[in-house]
């Protein structure tokens, strides 16, 4: 018996060992990209950038990239050796992180963040399609939000990390002259952040990966071949080429003439939306995302019409991919801003923002995305849509105890709320990538994670922070304080998980009719 057909038996010990490894590229995952909410004040001052910048540096420079190369990479892993791919993208994206500290204006941090954003797009994919075959269905969604708690830790250790090491150095270096390499505290958290990746990568790269499905090998394809499938992901998806590949797919002159409609009017609204508000970057940036995931949802339904089917003509997992993609924009902003809340409002540092702050963020995070996975296999066992019923309640939890952080006079009071907060909003996350498995034929389970992370990047960590930080700007444009200001972006941000929590209902309601007339949850409408 080898070693991918031991991993294969029900008493096989290799499968948590894998899930130890690949939490920890969670982790880390998060931590990199997350560690500059607790510098965003810091940032801010040594670049002179406002509230609407920062956030576009946090969420839109990064998502862009995130969600344009993540449906490429999920595909890669799809037909290549998933494990490989992640560790060599988590090498780039911890290299990334590296040079961050080096940089010393907006432009080049923005281009850091581009690279981390293309880097971190292998990992969650490929993770969650490996966890699939590591571990049977009644254990799936526990495993994998175990594996998705991990973005809670590394998010928290990010701000307790980030805390910490700003206000040392500034306590060692309150000039940057005297500082070594005259680095600020912001630019050293990223290379601590950063280099011990790369240990991690190496980590990844040595396991052993299982059957994939029905297929005796985990990779299917060279790594000639793999690039090859790459290049042609990436012509459906990276404009302006898209059109080429469209064309490439089999697309005629009608579908070219709706792709050039299509850019057309996502243009027209960004442009106007960026006269709103003023801020072309943001908007700019969004429309472009937008432009490239239509075409590549246009290239599939011409280049594999059973993918297409699978995922874009399944009433059930359509309603999972725009519900849960307003519930991360929620997640994103408010995860990004309560640190920057804290310190205006309660006249705090940084690194006692990062300790209480990333403390909440780790313990509530992690126990309760592994609470979540728990009861979703609990109640899964019950009703075909019982894990969407575990993350109803997570949704609609978090409405209050967010409204009731924000509005608490008292710090350590909030600190009870923002700690609820932060144990039931996370639910959400492992029972999402859990149901999509469950949704879509196994070939397709990492492009459907990927399609995921495509509707949570581009509806979330593009719009979220970014959307806080314009009504925070707005605010103080008319003349309220800073920090209230941004208290009430976040009470403006509820009203997404209002219309999440309706959408995620009707989702319920559609698998449990389609469970009852026996013809599954991945219905096609």
């Amino acid at each position: 018996m080898n070693r991918q057909e031991q991993i294969s038996q029900p008493g096989s010990k290799y499968r948590f060992y894998a899930l130890i490894c690949l939490f920890a590229v969670y982790v880390f995952n998060f931590l990199d990209r997350q560690i500059i909410s607790i510098l965003a004040e810091e940032i801010k001052a040594d670049l002179d950038i406002s509230d609407a910048q920062i956030g576009f540096l946090y969420g839109t420079a990064f998502a862009l990239f995130y969600a344009v190369f993540g449906i490429p990479l999920a595909r890669l892993a799809d037909v290549w050796s998933r494990k490989n791919l992640i560790a060599i993208g988590m090498t780039f994206w911890t290299l990334m992180t590296v040079t961050s500290g080096f940089m010393r204006n907006l432009t080049g941090l923005a281009l850091c963040r581009f690279g981390v954003g293309i880097g971190e797009a292998s990992a969650s994919p490929a993770s969650s399609s490996l966890l699939a075959d590591y571990f049977p269905p009644r254990l799936r969604a526990t495993a994998i939000s175990f594996y998705s708690s991990g973005s809670y830790v590394g998010s928290g250790l990010g701000v307790m990390l980030g805390g910490l090491i700003v206000t040392q150095w500034q306590g060692w270096f309150p000039s940057r002259i005297e500082a070594p390499l005259g680095l600020a505290g912001w630019q050293v958290a990223f290379l601590a952040a950063g280099l011990p990746g790369l240990l991690i990568a190496l980590w990844v790269y040595s396991l052993v990966e299982p059957k994939r499905g029905e297929q005796k090998a985990g990779g299917t394809v060279s790594l000639l071949g793999a690039l090859r499938v790459l290049g042609e992901e990436l012509s459906t998806i990276v404009p302006p080429i898209t059109v080429y590949g469209l064309i490439r797919a089999g697309g005629k002159r009608a579908d070219v003439l709706i792709n050039l409609a299509i850019a057309g009017s996502i243009a027209a609204i960004a442009i106007l939306v960026s006269m709103v508000t003023r801020n072309p970057l943001q908007w700019g940036a969004v429309a472009i995302g937008l432009y490239a995931a239509a075409s590549w949802v246009q290239s599939l339904s011409l280049r594999d019409p059973g993918a297409f089917k699978g995922i874009f003509q399944s009433r059930s997992v359509l309603l999972v991919l725009f519900g849960f993609g307003l519930t991360s924009l929620v997640s994103y902003g408010t995860g990004f801003w309560f640190p920057s809340y804290i310190v205006r409002n309660f006249e705090t540092n940084a690194a006692e923002v990062g300790a209480t702050y990333g403390l909440c963020v780790v313990t509530g995070g992690f126990l309760g995305v592994t609470f979540g996975g728990v009861c979703a296999d609990y109640f899964y066992r019950k009703f075909p849509a019982g894990r969407l019923i575990v993350g109803l309640a997570s949704i609609l939890l978090t409405i209050p105890l967010t409204l009731l952080a924000v509005e608490m006079d008292s710090l350590s009071i909030a600190y009870i709320f923002i700690f609820g907060q932060c144990f039931v909003g996370p639910i959400w996350l492992g029972i999402c990538f859990s149901s999509l498995v469950d949704l879509v034929p196994a070939n397709l389970r990492a492009t459907s994670i990927a399609v995921s992370i495509l509707f949570n990047t581009l509806i979330g960590l593009s719009v979220g922070p970014a959307f806080i930080g314009q009504i925070s700007d707005l605010l103080v444009a008319g003349g309220a304080s800073s920090g209230s200001a941004l208290g009430d972006g976040i009470k403006w941000s509820m009203m997404f998980s209002v219309l999440s929590a309706v959408l995620i209902w009707m989702a319920i309601r559609q698998v449990t009719q389609s469970a009852a007339s026996g013809n599954g949850a991945a219905d096609s409408g």
